[in-house]
């Protein structure tokens, strides 16, 4: 979220101090992300550590289980949560999940352009978690791949909802005015999302561990050059496309050319493509985006500043060369 949270500083602190025995005395709130229900912070012990924390609304335990067992199976471009004093990954902390990480500094793939290296690495990094042999106790926790029509359903309700209402909220009435423009679009995008999903679900395919949301928002790279993937708050076992779509799909500016996309497959290495299953999920994606704007501007006046960025967000996938005209490119071929 980029609005700081109403929880005092001094609470989260002691409960730091409590869970972690981590005795702290700066708190800095750090406007992060489009998630509304994680706020993030950096730590600062009285002698002169840095921490990572989030505070999650929302929170499920798999998030911090796959990614303490990537780290297990040598992955090790992954950053593992601390433990607390009682041997978990995460804290209770009234509606969130207090969940405390080392701090490195660095930047995004949004603020630092990702060198021929990173993108190899990145790579490297994705093939290694689509191979990796998930445990029957593990892969029981996890969820898999259904190709549900919810968002579909969701995107439609509001495309009803907007004829009957009205919205006093400046963001929000630019919101249904623009939806008005691009029923069509929109309609669309749901159509080839169904169709492309009833063709998937009667074929044979192979699921493996997903990150689910590989875009530049979620690569961290430190400063001296260190690599992450981070954020691993919804993996999903399904085919591997459902994190390849994210390369090239439009979503962040780092696949510009087709030879940054191919740096990313020299480090990934040779694999076939399923078309069908790329197109889908980058339709998917798309709606989902625009299922979650409208929950947040649509349904509640809350958010101050993330408001006017989610707008923008929302907007932006109609643009010329964004993510709806890359997925129909996709589909085409």
């Amino acid at each position: 979220m980029l609005e700081k949270p109403n929880v005092q500083d001094d609470v989260i602190l002691s409960h730091l101090n409590i869970e972690y025995n981590l005795h702290a005395n700066e708190l800095r709130f750090l406007p992060l992300g489009a998630d509304m229900g994680t706020a993030v912070y950096q730590v600062v012990t009285d002698n002169g550590t840095a921490y990572f924390l989030k505070l999650r609304k929302g929170f499920d335990e798999i998030s911090i289980t796959i990614p303490l067992f990537l780290k297990s199976q040598g992955v090790k471009e992954i950053i593992s949560p601390i433990e607390t004093k009682s041997k978990q990954g995460w804290a209770n902390f009234g509606e969130y999940k207090m969940i405390l990480y080392p701090f490195i500094k660095g930047r995004n793939g949004f603020e630092a352009e990702l060198s021929n290296v990173h993108k190899r690495v990145l790579g490297a990094t994705l093939k290694a978690v689509h191979s990796v042999p998930i445990p029957p106790e593990l892969k029981r926790q996890m969820s898999r791949e259904t190709f549900s029509p919810k968002f579909h359903e969701s995107m439609k309700s509001f495309q009803k909802k907007i004829k009957e209402q009205t919205h006093n909220d400046p963001v929000a009435a630019k919101l249904v005015k623009f939806i008005q423009s691009k029923q069509d679009v929109i309609n669309h995008l749901i159509e080839r999302a169904e169709t492309l999903a009833a063709e998937l679900q009667s074929k044979p395919l192979e699921f493996v561990l997903c990150h689910t949301d590989i875009h530049g928002g979620n690569m961290l790279i430190g400063e001296n050059g260190e690599f992450f993937v981070v954020d691993w708050d919804a993996p999903l076992l399904a085919p591997k496309e459902r994190d390849l779509m994210f390369v090239g799909g439009g979503i962040d500016n780092i696949w510009r050319t087709k030879r940054d996309e191919a740096l990313f497959y020299e480090g990934y290495g040779e694999t076939k493509i399923n078309v069908v299953a790329l197109a889908y999920y980058r339709f998917e994606r798309i709606i989902v985006d625009l299922v979650e704007f409208c929950n947040q501007l649509l349904l509640s006046d809350e958010g101050g500043a993330d408001r006017e960025q989610a707008y923008r967000w929302f907007t932006s996938n109609f643009e010329a060369g964004s993510t709806i005209e890359i997925a129909e490119k996709t589909d085409h071929h």
